[in-house]
Formats: C-alpha cells, sequence, structure tokens
C-alpha cells in the first residue's frame, strides 16, 4: 500500500513544473497500475504501515484514482486560462492523498482523521475555483454540517476505545447497544452520504463548484460516508435492529420527496445533485438492512453513482462553457446544434435511470432484494423510487436537447477530443463493470 502513498507524494514537485497533461497522464498510469493489484478476496491484503485493502477498500480507492484522474481531464480550462492550475494540481494531490488513506486504514481514529482532512482540499476547490458569488456560503455549509456531526463522533470513538480498547476494524467485533453512540458514531456518516434532512449543503455545494469540484463531491465523497456505515454497523447489531427501520423509512420516503423536487428545478447541476440525495438514499436504506445483499448492492450502488453523477456534472459543464447558463430554460434544442453531445446526454441520463446494461441497475436489483427482504411495505416508495428516477431523468434529457434553441447559440463548436474522452471513460466502465459482476454477487 505504501507504494502508492509515495507515488503521490513524489508527484508534488512535478505539480509546480507546468506539465498539467503529464500530471494527468500520470494519474491515469496510477489508475492502471492500482487495478493489476486487484484484491480477489473479502480478506485483507498487501498489509503495510496500518495500512490494507480488501475488496471494498479497493474499489473505492480505484474509483478514487479514476475520478481524480477524469477531474484533471474535465478541468483543462483552468490551465488554459492560467488560473492557478499549478495549485490545482496541488489540491488534487492532497485530496487524492487523503482519500487514499481513508479508505486504505486499518484503524477506526486514523480513518476519522483522514475522513476529516479531506473535507479540507474540496473546501478550497469550491471557494477558490468556483464561479458564483454564494461559493464562500456553500463552502461554509458544507464546513459547518461535517464539523457539527463529526465532533459527537470522535467523542464516541475515544469511548469506544475506552470499554473495549482495540480500535482496528478487523479487531472490533463487539457490540454496543448504546442509542447515544449509535447517533454519534453514525451521525456524521448520514451527513455525509447525505441523509434526507441532512442533505440540504449538498445541492449548495454542487451548484457554486467548479466542474472538478461537483465530480469530487458526487463521486468520491458520497461514498466517504458509505464506506464508513459499511465499516461500523457490525458493531451496532443489536440496536441497529431496534433503530434501523426509523432511518431507512426516512431515507426511502424522502427519496421519494427529493425525487419530486428534482422534476422542479430550472438548475441542470441543482438537479443533478438532488438525483444523488435520492440514489444515496436508496444505497443507505440497503446498509441499514444490515444483510450481505444490502451490504453489497449499496457498494454496487456508490460505485455506480459515482461514475453516472460524475459524468453527468462533466456534462452539464460542457454546456455552461458553451451557453454561459445552467439554467434549462436557456439549454434548449441541443439535438439541433450539437447533436454529438445529444447522444451522450441519453447514455447518462438512462444510465441514472437504472435502465440495462449498467451498473446501476444491478445495484438497484440488489438493493430492491434486500428492502423487500427486510418489510415488504418498503415497495411502495421503492417503487415509486425507481418511476421518478426514470421522470427526472427523461425531464432532464427532454428539457435540454429539445426545444426551440436560443437565437445566441450558433457559434457552438462541436466538441472537443478531450471533452468525448473524458464522457467515454466515465461511461465505459459504468456499462463494462456487469460483466464482472460476478465479484460484487460472490459474498451474497
Amino acid at each position: 500500500m505504501m507504494k502508492f502513498l509515495l507515488g503521490l507524494i513524489f508527484l508534488i514537485p512535478l505539480c509546480f513544473s507546468n506539465f498539467y497533461w503529464l500530471m494527468q497522464f500520470l494519474f491515469l498510469c496510477l489508475s492502471f497500475l492500482f487495478l493489476i493489484n486487484f484484491s480477489f478476496g473479502n480478506l485483507i491484503m498487501y498489509l503495510s504501515f496500518n495500512l490494507g485493502c480488501d475488496f471494498l477498500s479497493f474499489s473505492l480507492i480505484l474509483l478514487s484514482f479514476w475520478i481524480c484522474s477524469l477531474m484533471i481531464m474535465a478541468s483543462g480550462k483552468i490551465f488554459l486560462t492560467k488560473n492557478y492550475s499549478n495549485l490545482f494540481l496541488f489540491i488534487m494531490i492532497v485530496l487524492m492523498i487523503s482519500l487514499y488513506l481513508t479508505f486504505s486504514s486499518l484503524n477506526f481514529f486514523i480513518f476519522y482523521l483522514f475522513f476529516e482532512i479531506s473535507l479540507i482540499p474540496t473546501l478550497i476547490l469550491i471557494v477558490g475555483w468556483g464561479y458564483q458569488p454564494e461559493r464562500v456560503e456553500a463552502g461554509v455549509y458544507l464546513l459547518f454540517y461535517t464539523l457539527f456531526a463529526s465532533l459527537p463522533m470522535m467523542i464516541s470513538i475515544f469511548y469506544y476505545y475506552e470499554i473495549f480498547n482495540v480500535l482496528d476494524f478487523y479487531l472490533m467485533n463487539l457490540g454496543v447497544n448504546n442509542l447515544y453512540m449509535y447517533i454519534c458514531m453514525n451521525g456524521v456518516f448520514f451527513v455525509k452520504i447525505p441523509m434526507f434532512f441532512v442533505h440540504l449543503w449538498l445541492p449548495k455545494a454542487h451548484v457554486e463548484a467548479p466542474v472538478a469540484g461537483s465530480m469530487i463531491l458526487a463521486g468520491i465523497m458520497l461514498k466517504l460516508g458509505g464506506y464508513g456505515l459499511l465499516r461500523v454497523m457490525k458493531i451496532f447489531l443489536e440496536i441497529g435492529l431496534k433503530v434501523n427501520v426509523v432511518f431507512i423509512v426516512v431515507s426511502l420516503v424522502g427519496g421519494f420527496f427529493v425525487s419530486l423536487i428534482c422534476v422542479r428545478q430550472s438548475d441542470i447541476k441543482s438537479l443533478i445533485a438532488y438525483s444523488s440525495v435520492a440514489h444515496m438514499g436508496l444505497a443507505v436504506s440497503g446498509i441499514l438492512t444490515m444483510s450481505s445483499w444490502g451490504f453489497w448492492g449499496s457498494l454496487v450502488m456508490m460505485i455506480a453513482h459515482g461514475l453516472c453523477s460524475s459524468g453527468l456534472f462533466c456534462l452539464a459543464n460542457i454546456t455552461y462553457e458553451r451557453v454561459g447558463s445552467r439554467s434549462l430554460y436557456l439549454n434548449k434544442g441541443f439535438l439541433n446544434i450539437i447533436p454529438n453531445f445529444s447522444f451522450w446526454w441519453f447514455l447518462f441520463c438512462s444510465s441514472n435511470m437504472a435502465a440495462p446494461p449498467s451498473l446501476n441497475l444491478l445495484g438497484e436489483i440488489i438493493l430492491i432484494n434486500s428492502l423487500v427482504n427486510f418489510s415488504w411495505l418498503s415497495m411502495i416508495f421503492l417503487s415509486l423510487l425507481s418511476f421518478f428516477s426514470a421522470v427526472y431523468s427523461l425531464f432532464l434529457y427532454s428539457f435540454s436537447q429539445h426545444g426551440k434553441y436560443y437565437s445566441g447559440l450558433y457559434s457552438l463548436c462541436q466538441g472537443l477530443f478531450r471533452e468525448y474522452l473524458l464522457l467515454f471513460l466515465h461511461w465505459v466502465p459504468l456499462n463494462l463493470l456487469i460483466l464482472k459482476s460476478e465479484y460484487f454477487t460472490l459474498w451474497i
């Protein structure tokens, strides 16, 4: 595990050498080198310096490497306009190091430490490269929502250590039957995923963030909460059987309400951000069923959502760079002007509504199985969630691609090679990983 960490650290001097595209190439190389180290089993591998990786960690670290390399590709405009591109690359490496250590640490406190540290580069991305005047307010939302929930978690970690004298994930087998501790320890994960009621920071942060900030928020930051829940849920088995049903109901009903909110959005980025809340509500419900179906279904959903939502934000940014607006009322009639991107909009919107052969479909099937097995009453809101995810995906596609186009759009170019490559590298893993779905379903 140390070789990749050292590789990332040694990339830091290269940030300030003005080799922007070389950095992007090296990030992609690191993604492929990490892919070669595939963790086949559910056992922990590559132990070194209190770091290690099992299949859960491996898949999320690989997703982090992949999304971070695509973020640099998507932010080519920062390099072209000389908008502090060296500092941007440095922030990217710091972010990747913090994510790598978060997902690979075996100690709960080290996980918590880097979980919080990853917030700082994200905040700098939003405040530094965001293009709206409200970006500082969005940064404050992001910071205070997470910090307000994370300090009780730190106290609960210390309390757990005092009782059981252990903080290693693989030795934390002794359960806690304490509601306060359950809420304190899991509260920060519910905020990060985010669960309905504590989700208001997400649309705010997405709308103000640059494309790289939106990609990292949708692709990786939301997954930190899911990963934390998957790791700690085993110590709350006893209390979880009593109270998990409350959080499942909140997530499913909240997901339905958020789906209705999506249909009323006029801002493209805001719509995609709210759809993330609906999808992650399904994932958190699956985790809280405490079944192996829910565990692996939520992992598949998180990986699928990371690729699909990140791709949609890239598309939103591509249209924003041409039109200068994110409003659905101005972004119309692209089917007439840039039909190539209309094709990509169709592919990503269809994946977002869990059409085959996307990984989203596999994730939803497994999660629906786990939730219906938990309670047959969940079928009501599951069917509404599935239906409305199709509604807002089709709404986004038809509203932006059809209709009478805005008169100032005649001078649009047909797209850069970099943009097509960026979308291709999002879509291909999203739709080809389903061919290797046995890795996810092996343990069910």
